[in-house]
């Protein structure tokens, strides 16, 4: 226990300024934090750390890491898109899978240990892979729904491959015993997800303290019985994360408490992924140095280029927009967490040697450093291809699910059906003025079907999805969303019709204003406004608390209630 303690406490010692340096300068943490990582594998080398333990915390940071990525997971969000992802998720196992192992095999690694070089090929991280996501209108758009499901598909596939590892035999008996105990985990944490979770929640009362103890609990027994029946933690966590049901807004501190344990292990995880990094010429010598180089390169380019090139094919076959397809085949190019799971198991059972662990892990440190780079410039990534012709998109999916006259004309856009969205929507059927909406997320598209004359179901930053909406003879844009690059597309689109969008600040507001908006609304600005009406009526005796009380009750029962989910 005591080199347990020692160890997480180099972890967070060095991690520290680090993470400093990057909250100052507003840089990626991922790299900084593999880097932090590689520096403390030196201080466990001083501190007499043996890699048994380094394996034994990156194992447990990988299960619990797993966990919450379970948790965000909505089973009716990825039924949306789930075909195209499901194809998306094969094409990337068979086609880089079988590229890495010939690869391997190529180098002169023995077709057995190549065979893990091409899982880590072809698996995608759900932690970093969905990093871009974590924001709400980000997760909403078709894009993010692909990018989730993508590897929620990845994740049951290589659940099936830990599972068989697991046996330490390639006997069917034995494969078939411990791939049953994983799907009646799996289909245990399905039943618990839709019975047996509300009674968690009503046990719990008001107390969020409780209701993150039922879920620890929860963890606690899907981990106990995956360890029984002598399977991987992950799996056990994986699925108990499943067993969490995902709302956000009835389980609010439930999940903010979730997120906090969910960013200490993911400090763990980076860490503990860059304690583990081999640096070529300063701990090997040169001719094994430049060996694993080779097939380092080899695995990054599989995993950072030629999958996602993959991944967008696919999804550009399937009919999606081209920014749709690219950014969200981006999130794709790392190496995933299972992989490594699959490859300390493989390890410990001694079917991989020392050299091919070690250039999967530095193939996934460095995949993990440059997928941070291509999430935060993914739209430059983007523009730079589509500028160059080397992509471009079909519109399959807008044309299958829109509906929306080419003769509409003096009519208003309105982007996005949310609440505000699906009020203004109702404000033009009690006036009577055409309207089309634009939205691009699966999950509303029954609700603005039945609701909704005209609509477009497509990305806003794409020019096509405008010139379906006819922007060029509508009276009035108005977006609802806020988004700085939705609303600044809107702007550059040149349309002669009056714009108004919608941003978060005062700053943002003044700019947009400035490149040519009618008008921007502030929400923040425009609630704290009516909050010190409602305030100075009270104080002056214009209205009583009762009456107050009353008029709030009133207005929420007469907001409109429009479905918002997450994946």
């Amino acid at each position: 226990m005591s080199d347990l303690l020692t160890a997480v406490s180099i972890m967070f010692i060095v991690a520290g300024p680090f993470l400093l340096v990057a909250n100052r300068y507003d840089l990626p943490t991922v790299p900084l934090l593999v880097l932090a990582g590689i520096v403390t594998g030196f201080g466990f080398d001083a501190f007499g750390i043996d890699e048994a333990l380094t394996l034994e915390l990156a194992q447990y940071g990988i299960a619990l890491l797993v966990f919450s990525f379970g948790v965000e997971i909505d089973i009716s969000a990825v039924r949306t898109v789930i075909v195209d992802s499901e194809l998306a998720a094969l094409a990337q196992i068979l086609v880089v899978g079988s590229l890495g192992v010939g690869f391997g095999v190529v180098l002169g690694v023995p077709p057995e240990e190549a065979l893990f070089l091409g899982v880590a090929a072809a698996l995608s991280s759900t932690l970093v892979g969905t990093a871009l996501l974590q924001t709400e209108i980000e997760m909403n758009l078709v894009r993010g729904r692909l990018a989730r499901s993508i590897h929620f598909s990845q994740d049951l596939l290589a659940i099936l491959f830990v599972l068989g590892l697991s046996a330490g035999t390639l006997a069917v008996g034995p494969i078939a015993t411990l791939v049953g105990y994983g799907l009646a985990l799996l289909v245990a944490a399905v039943l618990v997800n839709r019975y047996l979770f509300d009674v968690v929640g009503r046990l719990a009362g008001d107390s969020d303290e409780l209701m993150i103890l039922g879920v620890v609990s929860l963890l606690a027994v899907f981990v106990g019985a995956a360890e029984f029946a002598g399977i991987s933690l992950a799996v056990g966590a994986f699925a108990a994360g499943l067993a969490v049901r995902h709302d956000p807004v009835e389980h609010l501190g439930l999940f903010n408490g979730l997120e906090s344990i969910k960013d200490f292990f993911v400090a763990i995880f980076f860490v503990t992924i860059g304690a583990l990094v081999v640096l070529p010429f300063v701990e090997l010598g040169w001719n094994e140095s430049v060996e694993k180089l080779v097939l380092v390169a080899g695995l990054v380019f599989l995993t950072a280029v030629v999958k996602p090139a993959i991944t967008t094919i696919i999804l550009l076959r399937r009919g999606y927009e081209a920014r749709s397809a690219t950014l969200a085949s981006l999130s794709s190019d790392q190496v995933s967490e299972f992989a490594l799971i699959i490859a300390i198991e493989a390890l410990l059972l001694g079917l991989v040697t020392e050299s091919v662990f070690d250039a999967i892990i530095l193939a996934a440190a460095v995949t993990m450093v440059t997928s941070s780079l291509t999430q935060r410039y993914d739209e430059q990534v983007y523009r730079t291809l589509a500028d160059r012709d080397l992509i471009t998109g079909r519109h399959g999916k807008i044309d299958e699910w829109s509906d929306v006259s080419a003769h509409l004309f003096d009519h208003v856009v309105i982007v996005g059906y949310g609440r505000h969205g699906r009020k203004l929507a109702e404000t033009c059927e009690a006036l009577e003025q055409p309207y089309v909406v634009v939205e691009n997320d699966p999950l509303r598209r029954e609700l603005v079907t039945e609701e909704c004359d005209a609509f477009v179901f497509g990305d806003a930053m794409e020019r096509y999805t405008w010139e379906k909406a006819n922007v060029k003879d509508a009276k009035l844009v108005v977006s609802t969303v806020d988004s700085e690059p939705v609303s600044r597309r809107v702007l550059s689109f040149g349309s002669q019709s009056d714009v108004i969008l919608q941003a978060s600040d005062q700053p943002t507001a003044f700019d947009l204003l400035e490149d040519g908006a009618l008008y921007v609304s502030v929400p923040n600005l425009l609630a704290g406004k009516q909050l010190t009406h409602q305030i100075r009526a009270l104080l002056d005796d214009d209205v009583s608390p009762a009456e107050l009380r009353s008029e709030q009750l009133e207005e929420l029962e007469n907001q409109p209630d429009v479905p918002h989910h997450h994946l």
